[in-house]
């Protein structure tokens, strides 16, 4: 599973404003119900199940990344969004390091299995330094699209280095 077939350019935030972990959590989700991504009306409960998942281990798996996620009998299919700091955020991350790109998402309690997919295609698309250094340097949302959906960068596609 692609995560560019679980965003669109209004689940993106190009620079995110909070600068500690659960700030960010608020933000990404505050930022779903504000582009009507999710129902206003599961705002706290999704918040309370992210808190839980958070409590148990930091969702900030290192290389200045975290994957925040929760599941939702509520929801019909999967949500995501996406959110960059240059500053870096404070996530309480197993390397002890701050995180620059945080990609929440919320899964239907009814489909486990794509909760496990999800997370294994977020994951291994973030071990590659390349794709994390094209993500801090893009400049427009339909750039993290591109990225996302594994197309080349520009200057690889005209064939330069």
């Amino acid at each position: 599973m692609k995560l560019a077939n679980l965003l669109s350019s209004d689940r993106i935030i190009l620079e995110m404003a909070a600068g500690e972990h659960w700030p960010a959590i608020v933000e990404l989700i505050d930022h779903l119900v504000a582009c009507s991504s999710l129902d206003a009306s599961l705002r706290d409960e999704v918040l309370a199940a992210l808190k839980i998942r958070e409590e148990q281990v930091s969702t900030g798996v290192g290389h200045g990344v975290a994957i925040p996620h929760a599941f939702s009998d509520k929801l019909d299919k999967v949500v995501a969004v996406f959110g960059r700091s240059k500053e870096g955020i404070d996530f309480e991350a197993l390397d002890q390091r701050p995180v620059h790109f945080v990609i929440l998402f919320l899964v239907p309690k009814k489909d486990y299995h794509l909760h496990l997919q999800t997370l294994a295609a977020i994951a291994k698309m973030f071990t590659n330094v390349e794709i994390r250094r094209r993500l801090a340097s893009a400049g427009q949302h339909q750039e993290i699209l591109d990225i996302f959906a594994g197309k080349p960068s520009k200057a690889a596609a005209n064939g330069a280095s």
